[in-house]
């Protein structure tokens, strides 16, 4: 089995933590399904689509994102509380083709109108030896461009679910 390889990046998103741990709390697999599929395909669809474009190539699979549990971080000594969902997808066909991604996307306020996102975890390439080889060539570029691309749609889709500070959600 190959050795897992560790991803990280971070959003924000300007609304309030206690809007965005609502939205994280009562919908996750919702917003991550919505996150991730086309306008077309969003109401019916059971796999989500994540997409990335690599040197003008355009790379795309279907996937089962999951949601295994949330936990609250509650604020100690200083520091902020967290709410942090541990995800996961992998894809709907051939996944054993495709790594599947274990990850946590955690969220904290940094301001009374502004949550950071982060997602960190990790994915094991498949394939074995063959996959390790890909994954050192560009397969990595592809993985981390994918869960960025993920956490990008995640905070357009919450700015969209979310109202502003005026009550209209954002355009």
């Amino acid at each position: 089995m190959s050795e897992p390889r560790k991803l990280r990046c971070y959003e924000y998103v300007n609304r309030p933590y206690e809007q965005v741990t609502v939205l994280l709390r009562h919908q996750p697999l919702e917003l991550l399904q919505r996150a991730t599929t086309s306008a077309a395909v969003r109401a019916g669809a059971l796999a989500a689509n994540l997409h990335v474009a690599i040197g003008g190539i355009e790379v795309g699979v279907d996937v089962r994102p999951h949601v295994r549990r949330i936990r609250e971080e509650k604020a100690v000594a200083g520091l902020s509380p967290v709410t942090v969902l541990e995800i996961g997808w992998e894809a709907s066909r051939a996944a054993g083709l495709f790594p599947s991604m274990h990850l946590e996307l955690s969220a904290w306020p940094l301001s009374s109108t502004e949550t950071q996102l982060e997602i960190a975890g990790e994915y094991r390439p498949p394939l074995g030896v063959v996959g390790q080889a890909m994954d050192a060539a560009v397969g990595h570029r592809i993985a981390e461009a994918s869960v960025h691309s993920f956490l990008e749609d995640v905070v357009e889709q919450m700015k969209r679910d979310l109202p502003t500070n005026g009550g209209k959600p954002e355009a």
